[in-house]
């Protein structure tokens, strides 16, 4: 019976993004998905700029997944995020708003 709960728990939780500090990069374990970032004011905000999934991963919820794995680095990082990503800004946000917080006072100022 705990070997079904432990594959009903494995479904929900989605792919395995690993964090890739020398590329600058939250990806799938294939490497075919991605988001990147760089780090400005002293690694204390991480600018979200480009995020990527091949057409075959695609509809599958991977953005979403990629930016929940980047925004819970930050927030344990004690980090805001600027996103510069077209997908954070415009549809990741607007559907997560529960991480808003997370993004740097310098752009809610000029919202």
């Amino acid at each position: 019976m705990a070997a079904a709960s432990a594959t009903a728990a494995s479904a929900t939780e989605g792919p395995r993004i690993v964090w890739n500090e020398k590329q600058r990069r939250f990806e799938t374990e294939d490497k075919e998905a991605y988001i990147e970032y760089v780090l400005v004011n002293d690694g204390k905000v991480m600018d979200i700029l480009h995020t990527y999934v091949p057409r075959s991963k695609r509809g599958l919820g991977m953005a979403s997944h990629l930016c929940v794995a980047a925004f819970d680095h930050a927030k344990s990082h004690s980090m805001s995020i600027i996103p510069t990503c077209s997908y954070v800004s415009d549809t990741f946000l607007p559907r997560n708003p529960s991480w808003n917080p997370l993004v740097s006072e310098e752009l809610k100022s000029s919202m």
